[in-house]
């Protein structure tokens, strides 16, 4: 099942996009059978800010964030989730992640 949500996030793009990328926050934010083991890093472009994640212990499941500028230095951030029961939880992984960020800028 294939899922995608978009979500608007007060912060700049590359703030939004680290803390999408950091290994210490990705278990915070990703769905269970997404979240990075073993120390692997997503595959990344960090000049189209877009990242990619899949599992090797749940076949089928993958996300991939790209993350935009917005109006008033925000960002725009579509996220693509693919995997069994992933059609209801795009939106929420979303939020997880807007809470990530917040928790990022609020730390320093």
């Amino acid at each position: 099942m294939d899922a995608r949500a978009e979500r608007g996030m007060s912060a700049p793009p590359e703030v939004v996009f680290s803390t999408a990328t950091d290994p210490d926050r990705v278990s915070a934010w990703l769905p269970e059978p997404l979240r990075v083991d073993g120390g692997e890093r997503p595959q990344t472009s960090a000049e189209q800010l877009r990242a990619r994640w899949s599992s090797g212990s749940a076949p089928g499941w993958s996300a991939e964030i790209q993350v935009e500028p917005a109006d008033a230095g925000g960002s725009r951030v579509r996220l693509d989730l693919s995997g069994d029961g992933a059609d209801g939880l795009a939106d929420e992984t979303l939020a997880n992640l807007a809470r990530e960020v917040a928790d990022n800028l609020t730390a320093g």
